[in-house]
């Protein structure tokens, strides 16, 4: 019969049927409610959900890096007796070649691959999304002149372009990450110029615009929202590539110096020992993959909810 209620037990009931109300009674209830949709989606895909706990792994790590690390990151032991030891129960992951315990420095060097991706990603996005949605939405020679020297950005390798910087700027993890997040914002700007393209001269736009909104206030209350999920997508997919390019720095050793516990420099000092001692090198190149893969994991996981169309 058409229009019957559905069975009892095919309802949702208590706060799964708060959440998927079809008539929500407030902004919150309908958040939280696309949020409970978006989870759902996210949860049928395994490796998602293995890409966001290797990410929720590395966040927690680096919180508690002092209290799982047994030994200290910097502090060598006895070079005559604990120098280049292989892995053990004592020394989970060796020792290197200054009796330095690798699993406390690889524990420690967690806080550091986080610290780059946070910053780089706080200072590369809103450059990009600025950029990308004030070409598109503005046009005429404001959009040639800001996506000409997008262009020229993106015709340099970016572990090229970030080596150029570095050098001029000098070796250090500071210098490296303003050097990484220089070269990353011209892909998010393309992005965001795209996505503006598609919507500038929507219905809502225009009435937006009679209303008597002004340029900054559509751009960044309006196209800048809209412009998020495509980008936010983009940002977690490229946090392999920073963690490689950081890495890549530091192996050359113009990223973090040393004692700091940076993968990339540890792969550098490792290569040395690489045929009797491969544990050296070995330990933090897992690592610098095993966090890569989640976050490619996880930015796969992102793109199927948050841009569908993309996924198909």
């Amino acid at each position: 019969m058409t229009g019957a209620p559905l069975p009892m037990a095919s309802q949702p009931s208590g706060m799964r049927a708060w959440l998927l109300s079809p008539e929500p009674h407030s902004r919150w209830q309908a958040r939280l409610g696309r949020f409970y949709l978006g989870w759902r989606a996210f949860s049928r895909n395994p490796l998602a959900v293995i890409g966001l706990g290797i990410v929720l792994l590395l966040i927690l790590v680096a919180i508690f890096a002092d209290v799982i690390a047994p030994y200290s990151p910097v502090a060598g032991g006895d070079l005559r007796t604990q120098r280049l030891l292989p892995p053990s129960e004592t020394y989970w992951f060796g020792t290197d070649d200054q009796a330095r315990d690798i699993f406390s420095r690889v524990i420690h060097g967690s806080r550091i691959t986080l610290f780059v991706v946070v910053l780089v990603a706080l200072i590369a996005t809103p450059i990009g999304l600025l950029v990308g949605t004030v070409s598109g939405y503005l046009g005429g020679w404001v959009d040639t002149v800001l996506m000409r020297i997008t262009d020229i950005f993106l015709a340099f390798p970016r572990l090229i372009l970030a080596l150029a910087f570095v050098a001029a700027l000098g070796p250090g993890i500071e210098n490296a990450i303003i050097a990484i997040a220089i070269t990353s914002w011209p892909p998010y700007a393309r992005i965001a110029r795209a996505e503006t393209l598609m919507i500038r001269n929507s219905d809502f736009i225009a009435a937006v615009k009679l209303q008597g909104a002004s340029t900054p206030r559509i751009i960044l209350g309006h196209v800048v929202p809209l412009c998020l999920s495509s980008l936010i997508v983009r940002v977690t997919l490229d946090m392999a590539g920073i963690i490689l390019t950081a890495a890549g720095l530091g192996f050359l050793g113009l990223g973090a110096q040393p004692p700091m516990p940076e993968w990339g420099a540890m792969v550098a000092t490792g290569r040395n020992y690489l045929i009797d001692q491969w544990w050296v090198a070995a330990m933090p190149g897992i690592a610098i993959f095993v966090v890569s893969l989640g976050f490619n994991l996880l930015g796969d996981g992102l793109r199927d909810v948050l841009d569908p169309k993309a996924a198909k």
